[in-house]
């Protein structure tokens, strides 16, 4: 805080960031920390050419043109995306049946899917929870502003006390600036996974029940 020619106070962002610094203010820094991270790794991953690339799609239809079901199998074992695990696990339930190499590909497909929509999840959560720290803040700084002003015996002057409340509102607005890009990122990016990851189920489904029908044809 400055105080200028007049006597009158000048209180700058940083000085009530610096004067309400307290548990609160760690555990929203913490979040905004975390968040930053999870935006940037959804930036990365969540793209079309790394949930469902087109070129191990093109490189297991090729196997399955020649018919080589065992370098189907080893190049889908080297993808760890949807279309390589469900691809994978299709392959490891043949003896069970065309039924259950569908099902086991679900499965693997939906697990390799949570690689990306456990990211979303984590960052909305922490989205919701910004808010509700910073509320905590405000509620915190506002008991120990009004503590504050009994032990003055209710003399203290207007000045005093709403410094004291903007301290403590202060915390309210550090949970809306990290709520607010967590959950717009996590507003856009949740359609953009699930588009991208119901392409890799149809791809990889498409490639299952080629394996399927090839594994049909050998067994009559």
């Amino acid at each position: 805080m400055n105080e200028d020619v007049n006597g009158v106070v000048e209180t700058s962002v940083w000085s009530l960031f610096t004067e309400s610094f307290d548990v609160f203010s760690v555990v929203l820094l913490i979040g905004s920390m975390i968040a930053v991270s999870l935006i940037v790794k959804l930036v990365m991953d969540a793209r079309r050419s790394v949930i469902a690339p087109e070129g191990i799609v093109d490189s297991l239809s090729s196997k399955l043109d020649s018919g080589s079901v065992e370098s189907f199998a080893s190049v889908a074992s080297d993808d760890d995306g949807i279309v390589g695990s469900a691809c994978s696990a299709a392959y490891r339930a043949r003896s069970s049946g065309a039924a259950a190499m569908r099902e086991a590909a679900e499965v693997a497909a939906s697990n390799a899917c949570a690689r990306w929509t456990r990211t979303l999840d984590l960052l909305r959560v922490i989205g919701e929870l910004g808010p509700l720290v910073g509320l905590a803040g405000t509620v915190w700084g506002m008991i120990l502003a009004f503590v504050k002003l009994g032990q003055a015996g209710g003399s203290a002057g207007p000045t005093d006390l709403s410094m004291g409340i903007s301290k403590a509102l202060f915390h309210t607005l550090l949970g809306l600036m990290l709520a607010v890009p967590c959950l717009l990122v996590y507003g856009w990016y949740r359609s953009v996974v699930e588009k991208h990851c119901n392409t890799a189920f149809e791809q990889a489904g498409g490639l299952v029940d080629r394996l399927a029908g090839i594994d049909t044809d050998e067994s009559e």
